[in-house]
C-alpha cells in the first residue's frame, strides 16, 4: 500500500501517539549497534524507531577510541564493544582554559581570574577536567540522535568522564542492559492496550493511567497498614473501584473484556511493576504466591545492619560502606547458603546455575 504524505509509515506508530510511549520521552540506554541501525521516521525527521518504540534521546557509555577537537566542541568516538559512534560534545561557553589556569567571562565579555572562594574554583576546575577526555577514558553521553552526511551521531546535551578503576560502573551497565531490552525495548508498544477494551490507542492510554493509579494505591495501602507480606487475592479488592470507574467512563461501541479478566491483567502488571521497583519480592517460588514488602521485611533489615555493623569496624570502611559493597556482601551470603543447600552450583568462577 502506498504511503501518502502526512500518513504514518506502515511500520510506524502515528506520531500523535508517540507521547503515550514512555520510551520516547526518556534517554534510552541502547547498544550503539542498535543506534546505528535504527530506521529514521518517515513522519518526523530526526526521530528514529527501535522496533515499535520511537526514539529521540539516547544514553550511551563507552570507551573513547578517537578524539578530534574544534574551537567550539570535541568529537569523541565512543565504543561500547557493539559499535562505534561519533559524539559531538560542546565546550562550555562560560569557561575557557588559557595559560593553564581557569578563566571565566564576566557579564561585559572580558576575562578575569576567579576571585571567589577556593572551593568554587576547585569545583569549576574539576568540572572542566571531567569534560576533557583522552583515548582510553570511559565516557558517558546523553543527547539526541542525528544523521549528518549519511553518518549517525549523537549531539550531547550532557557528557562527562567516568572514573571507574575497578570497572564497577561498566559491569553494572552490562548487567542492566539485557534486562532493559527484555522488559522494555524488545516489548511491543501498546501490548496491553486491548485488555481493557476500546480502541488500541485509547485502550493503551487508559491502561497506563490505571496502572499508575493501581501502583500508587497498593503503595499507600502497604504504608498505611504496614503490610509485611500478602497474596494477590488479599489486595485484589483495592483495584475494583479503579476498573469500575474506568468502565463507567468508557464510551465505546466495541465489546470489552470481562471484569474479572481486567482485574487479573491489571493486578499482574501492577505486581510486576512493584517487583521491578524493588517494592516487593518473593522469597520462595511456590504456587501459593506470597509477596514480601521490602520496607517491612525484618530479616532484610537485619541482614543490612549486620553487614554495616561488621564492615564499618574495618579501617577501610570507617566512613561508611558503598551501596555496591552492601549488595555484594548480601548476595555472597545468599549464594553461599543456596550452594550449601545444593540448590545451585558454581559452574565457573562468579557464575552459578540451578541444579
Amino acid at each position: 500500500m502506498a504511503v501518502h504524505p502526512g500518513d504514518a509509515d506502515a511500520d510506524e506508530l502515528p506520531s500523535v501517539l508517540w507521547g503515550l510511549d514512555p520510551v520516547f520521552s526518556a534517554y534510552s540506554r541502547l547498544y550503539i549497534t542498535d543506534i546505528l541501525q535504527m530506521k529514521e521516521s518517515r513522519q518526523v525527521p530526526g526521530a528514529y524507531f527501535y522496533k515499535t518504540h520511537p526514539i529521540f534521546r539516547v544514553d550511551v557509555l563507552g570507551t573513547v577510541v578517537y578524539k578530534r577537537e574544534r574551537e567550539d566542541f570535541y568529537c569523541y568516538g565512543v565504543d561500547d564493544s557493539t559499535g562505534v559512534i561519533n559524539c559531538l560534545c560542546w565546550k562550555d561557553e562560560k569557561c575557557s582554559d588559557q595559560g593553564g589556569s581557569t578563566k571565566c567571562k564576566d557579564p561585559n565579555g572580558s576575562s578575569r581570574g576567579f576571585n571567589i572562594e577556593d572551593e568554587l574554583k576547585r569545583l569549576t576546575e574539576a568540572e572542566q577536567k571531567s569534560t576533557v577526555l583522552e583515548i582510553g577514558d570511559l565516557l558517558r553521553v546523553r543527547g539526541t540522535v542525528k544523521t549528518s552526511r549519511d553518518a549517525r551521531e549523537i549531539s550531547a546535551t550532557s557528557f562527562y568522564k567516568v572514573n571507574d578503576p575497578v570497572m564497577g560502573v561498566h559491569i553494572s551497565r552490562m548487567l542492566e542492559m539485557p534486562q532493559l531490552y527484555r522488559k522494555c525495548y524488545d516489548q511491543p508498544f501498546q501490548k496491553t492496550g486491548d485488555d481493557l477494551g476500546g480502541t488500541e490507542a485509547g485502550g493503551s492510554s487508559r491502561f497506563h493511567y490505571l496502572l499508575s493509579r493501581s501502583v500508587l494505591t497498593l503503595k499507600e495501602f502497604f504504608l498505611e497498614k504496614e503490610v509485611a507480606r500478602f497474596r494477590p487475592y488479599d489486595v485484589e479488592f483495592l483495584l475494583h473501584p479503579l476498573i469500575q470507574s474506568s468502565s463507567a467512563e468508557q464510551e465505546s461501541d466495541q465489546p470489552g473484556t470481562s471484569f474479572a479478566t481486567q482485574i487479573r491483567n491489571l493486578l499482574k502488571e501492577t505486581l510486576s511493576v512493584l517487583q521491578d521497583e524493588g517494592q516487593i519480592f518473593r522469597k520462595i517460588r511456590t504456587q501459593d504466591e506470597v509477596y514480601n514488602v521490602t520496607e517491612q521485611d525484618k530479616d532484610f533489615h537485619t541482614a543490612i545492619k549486620d553487614v554495616l555493623r561488621e564492615d564499618t569496624k574495618r579501617e577501610k570502611f570507617e566512613k561508611g560502606c558503598h551501596v555496591l559493597h552492601i549488595l555484594s556482601s548480601m548476595l555472597e551470603v545468599a549464594l553461599t547458603f543456596l550452594e550449601c543447600n545444593s540448590d545451585i552450583i558454581s559452574s565457573t568462577e562468579a557464575h552459578y546455575t540451578v541444579l
